[in-house]
This record gives structure tokens, C-alpha cells and sequence, in this order.
């Protein structure tokens, strides 16, 4: 049976699930101890070494714990119920695991042996911080970081050591006749003759040609270490890609070339804020039409992406606060008209005010001045349903957005389009 990683979390359809626990008492007497059964495939759902909760189980119990990866046996001494270990198993989900942003459960732990810190880096919104070491298992955790703490891998390249060194001696003894086997030498062909010429051509073409493998070789080297480098440190090359294209002439017909390459690094999501800080400024509206392309590269169906893209609206704001904090509901239209906001993400945000991207007050400034365009989109989509249920005899009607001069209030009117075709345009030029 499953349950939700953070068990705060009610939903029956929420993504990130882990086995329960299942605790077996074995033993007596001083003898007696607790074995978590299934402490693999939990710490597996985790993304984090069976060690770790099990060393966390024995801290707080101020209990001796012993680890048997090889034959997946984790063991707390003492006896000890399953749901108490469950319990203390969501203490140690949300100290070590969930995000201390948005409480998912996508992180990764980076230790630093030398300076004695933590870091927690989150995959899903790209929030980085330390973790707290005054708990006990922090102590572990710096002398096990995740790399080299797995026991079963460490054995596992032992064991393919001694697998290799037995293949050697076995291939190179003495031993029955037609029972040697040469792995260096290549299968020999039918029809070909034994004493085939091995040496390397040294043609030009064929220089060429391995001088073309080895640059594949090296780009894929670089590309694969580039992954394997901080999430910031990532973030900052995607910004300097894009920058590039910018200063060079080239970023209006490079947008596949930027989606590439922020898929390459693997910060697909946070391309929008990246590109809302490079393209934008206080002439946001004409910039959106300019490069709405781009945009919806990334936010297309990705409700990731749109949270940053609000979020880089926002930093905008707080960069052009007299041009923009009193067009904030118009831009936000042009944004959803231009489909690269979709209603139930626009939504979502207006529902808390975040400081993750500028000041709690300016964030309550930009929400407020949100707010007639929130109503209005809340209200379309109620008259929408409503329409619906009334019948088709009202098709006919359409209902659009009205900006006063002053660009602070909205009313809501119901018109007859003049043309099926102008249904979905609606003119902000002329706002």
C-alpha cells in the first residue's frame, strides 16, 4: 500500500507517492531488534541513501542501527511499531526532503565535507538554501554525502572487480585446449584470412574521420558535464546563451535554438524568467507580440514555465514601477490573450501573495492593482458555465473585456460580434 510523501497533503491524486512502511520485530531479550522490511523502496521513492532514515530512526529513538545493504536488512535495535516509525518518517520527510519553498519532494542534497554545510537544491521550482546541521544525522550525512554513502554501490563495483579479475585469469590460464578466449582479439569473419592486415589506416580521409569521432566525443563530454554542474551555475549559462543571441542580432529567429538549449541544460521551466529579464522592459506589450514565439516554446501546455513567467513579470515591475504597477492588469490580459498565461495558473497566483520574487509590499501592490482583471476573468468563466447550461439559443453572444481610459477598472459588457472570425480578437493597441 501506498501513501503520499508528505502526508500534510490530503489529495488522492497527488504525484508523489511511497511505499508504507513495514517493520518487522525480530529478536528477544536484549537481543531484540526492529528490521524496516521495506527500507529500500521507501528511500528509493525518497531520493535518498536507506541510511539516512534508518540512522534518523535510531537519533531519535537513541537507538543502535545497523545496515546490511547487501542483503537489504536495515535494522533499528530495540522493538518498535510500525506507525511510530511512520511517524517520525514525516518529521524526517520534511526536514531532509520536501522543499522548504513548495514542499515538493524533487531535492537533492549537496554536501561539503570541508565546510561542514548542507545544501538542498529543489529540481521542481529551483529554490537552493542549507539545511539546518544541528541535528545528529547531519553529523552522518557529512561523513556519508549521497554520492558515496550507498553501500550496495560500493559493492556492487567490488564485486564486478573481482568478476573481471576471474574473467582475466580465467581467459589468460592454462586450460583445456579450445577453452582461451582472447578478448582483446577482434571475431574473425568467414572467409577472411588470419593474417588480415589490423595496423590503422593512416589515409587522410580516414584521419579525418577520426578526428571528426573524437570532437563527438569531447561535445558530448562537455554537454554531459555541464548537467552534472549546480542548477545556478546552469541558469547562468542559459542567460548568457540568450544574452549572446541579443547582442548579436540573432535572438528574433533563434527561438528554437534557445528552447534547445534550455532543454540542453536541463532549465526548461525557468526559461521564461530568464527571457522576461532579457526581452522585456516598460514597453512590455509591443515586446510580447515581438516575441511571443519564444514564450510559447516554453509555456505551451507547461504551467511550470508560467509560474516564472509571472515571476519575471513581476521582477519587471519592481524594475519599472511608475510605467508598469498601474498597467499591471493590462499586461496580464495581453499576456492570456496572447495564450501564454492560462486562466487556472493566472488564478492560482492571485490567490497568494508570494515574496519569492520582490518584497511582500510591492508583491500586495501588484496583486492589487491585479485584481479587476482577476474579477473579470472569474466572472467570464462563471458566465461561461452558465451559458452553457442555458442552451445554444445564446451562442450568439460574447463577452469582452472593457479597459477605462485611466486603465484601472474593467466592466464587463455582452456583445454580438459582427463576424464569426473576430470572435477571439480583441484590440489592445487600442486600450
Amino acid at each position: 500500500m501506498s501513501v503520499n510523501v508528505n502526508r500534510n497533503v490530503s489529495d488522492q491524486f497527488y504525484r508523489y507517492k511511497m511505499p508504507r512502511l513495514i517493520a518487522k520485530v525480530e529478536g528477544k531479550g536484549n537481543g531484540i531488534k526492529t528490521v524496516i522490511v521495506n527500507m529500500v523502496d521507501v528511500a528509493k521513492a525518497l531520493n535518498r541513501p536507506p541510511t539516512y532514515p534508518t540512522k534518523y530512526f535510531g537519533c531519535e529513538l537513541g537507538a543502535q542501527t545497523q545496515f546490511d545493504a547487501k542483503n537489504d536488512r536495515f535494522i533499528v535495535n530495540g522493538s518498535h511499531e510500525a506507525n511510530k516509525l511512520q511517524d517520525m518518517l514525516d518529521v524526517f520527510i520534511h526536514k531532509f526532503v520536501l522543499c522548504s519553498e513548495c514542499d515538493n519532494p524533487e531535492t537533492e542534497l549537496h554536501v561539503n565535507p570541508k565546510k561542514q554545510t548542507i545544501g538542498s537544491a529543489c529540481k521542481a521550482c529551483g529554490y537552493r538554501g542549507m539545511l539546518d546541521t544541528r541535528h545528529k544525522l547531519c553529523t552522518f550525512i557529512l561523513k556519508n554525502p549521497p554520492e558515496s554513502d550507498s553501500s550496495c554501490v560500493r559493492e556492487k563495483k567490488e564485486k564486478d572487480k573481482k568478476n573481471r579479475k576471474k574473467d582475466k585469469e580465467n581467459g589468460s590460464g592454462s586450460g583445456e585446449a579450445g577453452n582461451d578466449i582472447d578478448i582483446d582479439a577482434p571475431d574473425a569473419v568467414d572467409g577472411e584470412d588470419d593474417d588480415d592486415d589490423w595496423a590503422e589506416e593512416t589515409t587522410e580521409e580516414a584521419q579525418r574521420r577520426r578526428m571528426e569521432e573524437i570532437s563527438e566525443r569531447a561535445k558530448n563530454l562537455t554537454l554531459s558535464e555541464d548537467l552534472e554542474k549546480p542548477l545556478e551555475e546552469r541558469v547562468n549559462m542559459f542567460y548568457s546563451f540568450v544574452k549572446q543571441k541579443k547582442e548579436s542580432g540573432t535572438i528574433d529567429s533563434a527561438d528554437k535554438e534557445i528552447l534547445a538549449e534550455a532543454e540542453r541544460l536541463d532549465v526548461r521551466a525557468m526559461g521564461p524568467l530568464i527571457l522576461s529579464e532579457l526581452l522585456f522592459n516598460e514597453n512590455i506589450r509591443d515586446q510580447i507580440k515581438k516575441y511571443k514565439r519564444h514564450f510559447l516554446r516554453f509555456c505551451h501546455n507547461d504551467k511550470k514555465a508560467q509560474k516564472y513567467l509571472l515571476g519575471g513579470f513581476e521582477c519587471l515591475v519592481k524594475l519599472h514601477q511608475s510605467q508598469l504597477l498601474p498597467r499591471v492588469p493590462i499586461v496580464l490580459k495581453v499576456l492570456y490573450d496572447s495564450d501564454l498565461l492560462d486562466e487556472d495558473v493566472i488564478l492560482a497566483w492571485a490567490e497568494k501573495v508570494s515574496k519569492k520574487y520582490v518584497s511582500k509590499e510591492l508583491a500586495k501592490e501588484i496583486h492589487a492593482k491585479a485584481a479587476p482583471f482577476i474579477k473579470w476573468l472569474k466572472e467570464a468563466e462563471e458566465e461561461s458555465e452558465g451559458s452553457e447550461e442555458e442552451g445554444e439559443e445564446e451562442d450568439d453572444e460574447n463577452v469582452e473585456v472593457v479597459y477605462s481610459s485611466s486603465a484601472r477598472e474593467l466592466k464587463v459588457e455582452t456583445v454580438k460580434p459582427q463576424r464569426a472570425e473576430e470572435d477571439d480578437d480583441l484590440d489592445i493597441d487600442a486600450i
